[in-house]
């Protein structure tokens, strides 16, 4: 299983994860529970609308931290904007229930993938695993 691969594994088994973006000096953290490997990329989305779209319009580092079974996964890197109707249709497809709130045409839907990102599996009982996309 390739790195990328083996990360996107980890949070759709994980179910939640726990995005942090900045605003201003503030750091904000939320849950979410979108996550989609598509093209070699790994995507979340969001609504344009919401907070965490506008802050990361103004700095696009963020993090992602999940934890399962004894070890948690940390990704860190750049959310970048992709506008792809197909990224956003197979995120629909995957999860269905965000149909009823969001559809690839309603300019809200916001599909984002991770850029320069440097992932770290770690536990209290195995050295840190880092793999980087």
């Amino acid at each position: 299983m390739k790195g990328i691969e083996k990360v996107y594994e980890f949070l759709h088994e994980a179910g939640v994860y726990y995005l942090a973006t900045v605003e201003g000096d503030q750091p904000r953290v939320r849950p979410f529970g979108t996550v989609l490997l598509m093209n070699g990329k790994l995507y979340i989305q969001t609504g344009k609308v919401k907070d965490v779209s506008k802050q990361l319009a103004e700095n696009p580092k963020a993090e992602i931290c999940v934890f399962k079974d004894g070890r948690w996964l940390r990704v860190a890197g750049k959310l970048v904007e992709d506008e792809d109707r197909r990224v956003k249709v197979a995120m629909l497809d995957k999860m269905p229930t965000l149909k009823a709130m969001y559809n690839p045409d309603d300019g809200n839907m916001q599909m984002l993938y991770f850029k320069d990102a440097t992932a770290t599996f770690s536990s209290f009982t195995e050295p840190p695993e880092v793999i980087e996309f």
